[in-house]
C-alpha cells in the first residue's frame, strides 16, 4: 500500500507501504495496526485511572499521551513532527509552525480552564468547545502519525472528568466523520464535529 499521507521526507514510511518505521521492523500492516490498538486500550485504562482533581489537560499532557502509548512500537513517539504533511486536499499545519501554533491552542485552552468545569453546565455549550478544539488539534495535526486516535483518547478524558461516558462514535460512518474532519481543516467548519459530539456525549 501507498502512504496514506503526502510527507516532505517518504523516508518515514517502508518503501511502498503506509507503515511507519517501527522499534521492530515489522512490515505487516495487518500486525502493525493490532499493536497500535492494544496499545491504545491500555492506555485508555491507565490514563482514566489517572484522573485526578488537579489533572491538568495542557500541551504537555496532550504530549504524554502519544509518547506512553506508543513509545515502546516507535522511536518519534510524543515528538512533533517538523515536516509538511498532507491528506488528499487537506494541507495541515506547516512543520515550522506546529510549535507555535500548539502554544497558542494550549494557552487559549487555558483561558477555559482547560475545560474542567462542565459537569453541571450545559451539554450544547460543552459539545461547542470540544467541536472548537478538536477541529482546533485536527487542522494542527502535530504528530508524524496516530493523531486521530490520540486526539479522541485526549478529549475522552476531558469528557470523562466532567462526569461523561468516552463519546459515542458509533452511530457516524467512518465517511461522515472523515468529511467533518476536511471541513474543519479546509473551512474551519467544526458544526459537524459539534453535532457528532453533541449526539455522543452521555453522562455516566
Amino acid at each position: 500500500m501507498k502512504s496514506k499521507y503526502h510527507l516532505k521526507d517518504s523516508s518515514f514510511y517502508y518503501a511502498n507501504t503506509d507503515i511507519p518505521k517501527n522499534k521492530f521492523d515489522i512490515k505487516d500492516s495487518q500486525i502493525i495496526h493490532d499493536i497500535e490498538q492494544e496499545l491504545l486500550i491500555k492506555s485508555y485504562e491507565i490514563f482514566f485511572d489517572e484522573l485526578e482533581e488537579d489533572t491538568l489537560f495542557d500541551e504537555e499532557y496532550f504530549k504524554s499521551l502519544h509518547k506512553r502509548t506508543f513509545e515502546s512500537l516507535y522511536e518519534w513517539a510524543g515528538l512533533y513532527r517538523d515536516f509538511n504533511m498532507s491528506k488528499g486536499e487537506s494541507r495541515f499545519c506547516q512543520g515550522a509552525f506546529i510549535e507555535s501554533s500548539s502554544k497558542k491552542i494550549f494557552e487559549e485552552l487555558k483561558q477555559d480552564n482547560y475545560l474542567k468545569d462542565f459537569e453541571n453546565r450545559p451539554k450544547e455549550e460543552f459539545a461547542k468547545k470540544l467541536a472548537y478544539y478538536k477541529c482546533e488539534i485536527n487542522a494542527l495535526h502535530p504528530f508524524c502519525e496516530l493523531n486521530g486516535r490520540i486526539t479522541r483518547m485526549f478529549f475522552d478524558m476531558i469528557v470523562s472528568f466532567n462526569g461523561y461516558k468516552f463519546i459515542d462514535y458509533s452511530s457516524v460512518t467512518p465517511k461522515e466523520y472523515i468529511n467533518c474532519a476536511i471541513e474543519c481543516v479546509q473551512y474551519a467548519d467544526e458544526s459537524g464535529f459539534e453535532k457528532i459530539i453533541l449526539n455522543g456525549l452521555n453522562k455516566i
